[in-house]
């Protein structure tokens, strides 16, 4: 899955993760300084926020640029040198683009959250009746958003693009490295449909889990220390009292219960949905055969398989009707949970409905970065039955024992084989 698409793929993600976090380190402990001994000129800490498009060609932004493409291109080189993939342009020069998009749209939308607050801010003055804002203010902050969106439109559609290309180039180098070994894992069940089938779904899967895992990250980086400046209004949290960043740690709680309680509920489903895969190849590969043969697909065998579908389906349908009741009650809390842990702050009358809005969006996206398994479980769920799938391929070509699962498989089937033939005759459950 991997190996066919990237250079050496554990240590690539390994030294990948060690070198995002070096820069990382790098970058918000001296960035500032090195940008400065550069001839940058940065606005002071505590300068307002800046509303509109020009928020991203400030100083900060522009050596940030700089900074990134800068370190991405060594890391590129050096694996290059160490290995120069086939696909080394899609995997990891490419990535590093898909990398830095996806970061971009995690800004606009803190550029939208910068403008929440003079925008509501204005709202409220002049639902006050003072008669200090006027219909052309409140018109020409709405076409600062518009413009802002125009950015996260335009963002949006060409990472869309490149993504939906670069995975079915992952798509194409996993078909053609399965191809290259179709002697070794012929004989596995359903192997047409792991090599057609799952390789496309595990391309679709990523496209939409890896790309909302890489928004996730970067969404934290951009809107923790906003999150974290705003608590500075909080006056108390209910029930606790007063702590330390009172956003963030009610976040982190709220996102870590979340996770917790969705993993112990859900913790059957990636292997039904695994044997749902299993016995529905074994269906489907009973019928083809009986196209092509008079005495296959009798009304015995079919039942029989089918019995075996219609079994497994009813094991999801009860371990999902659980894990719905969790995952939908939470997901329902959820969206009046800012609310609550403001309450006690509005009843102080300490923020204006600026400052609330503000808030309740960076909270939002915080909390939802966090809660990435818990918006993702399903899929998640998905993919691990596909990747076990896949595995099987792998242990095939490596000559390595094969899962539980399908050497029992073959072993039952080893003793349905009609000895004159080389081929299997009939398929069991």
């Amino acid at each position: 899955m991997f190996k066919s698409f990237f250079p050496q793929p554990k240590w690539f993600f390994l030294s990948a993760i060690a070198w995002a976090l070096a820069c990382a380190f790098l970058w918000y402990s001296y960035g500032t300084e090195i940008g400065t001994s550069l001839g940058f000129e940065f606005a002071p800490p505590d300068a307002g926020p800046v509303i509109g498009l020009s928020y991203f060609w400030t100083p900060s932004f522009i050596w940030f640029y700089i900074y990134y493409f800068t370190t991405s291109a060594v890391f590129a080189a050096i694996w290059y040198r160490i290995d120069p993939h086939p696909w080394f342009r899609w995997s990891v020069l490419v990535s590093i683009f898909i990398l830095f998009s996806t970061y971009y749209s995690v800004q606009v939308s803190v550029a939208i959250n910068h403008w929440r607050r003079p925008f509501f801010d204005e709202i409220q003055s002049a639902l006050s009746g003072s008669g200090d804002v006027t219909k052309e203010e409140l018109y020409s902050l709405l076409l600062v958003f518009f413009s802002i969106v125009t950015v996260a439109v335009t963002v949006a559609v060409i990472t869309r693009f490149i993504v939906s290309h670069y995975i079915f180039r992952w798509r194409t180098a996993m078909n053609n490295y399965y191809m290259s070994k179709w002697q070794q894992v012929r004989h596995i069940e359903g192997a047409s449909q792991r090599v057609q089938e799952d390789t496309m779904r595990f391309a679709g899967i990523m496209e939409s889990l890896g790309v909302s895992m890489v928004d996730s990250i970067m969404t934290l980086f951009a809107f923790l220390p906003l999150l974290w400046s705003l608590s500075s209004h909080i006056t108390e949290l209910p029930i606790v009292g007063v702590i330390p960043a009172p956003l963030v740690t009610a976040a982190i709680f709220w996102a870590l219960f979340g996770t917790v309680l969705l993993s112990v509920v859900g913790i059957k489903l990636p292997g039904l949905e695994f044997r749902n895969q299993r016995v529905e190849a074994a269906y489907r590969k009973e019928l083809v055969y009986g196209e092509d043969h008079a005495d296959r697909a009798q009304p015995p065998t079919v039942a029989e398989l089918f019995d075996n579908v219609r079994k497994n389906y009813f094991r999801l349908y009860f371990n999902y009707m659980y894990f719905n009741v969790a995952r939908y009650s939470y997901l329902n809390a959820d969206g009046v949970y800012a609310v609550i842990i403001l309450i006690p702050t509005i009843v102080a009358g300490k923020i204006s409905l600026g400052i609330f809005q503000q808030i309740v969006s960076a909270f939002g996206q915080v909390s939802s970065s966090f809660q990435y398994l818990v918006n993702s479980w399903t899929t998640i769920v998905e993919l691990l039955s596909i990747h076990k799938r896949l595995r099987t391929f792998e242990a095939a070509i490596k000559n390595e024992p094969l899962p539980d699962i399908d050497a029992e498989f073959l072993a039952r089937i080893d003793s349905t084989v009609d000895p004159m033939t080389t081929d299997i005759d009939i398929e069991k459950p």
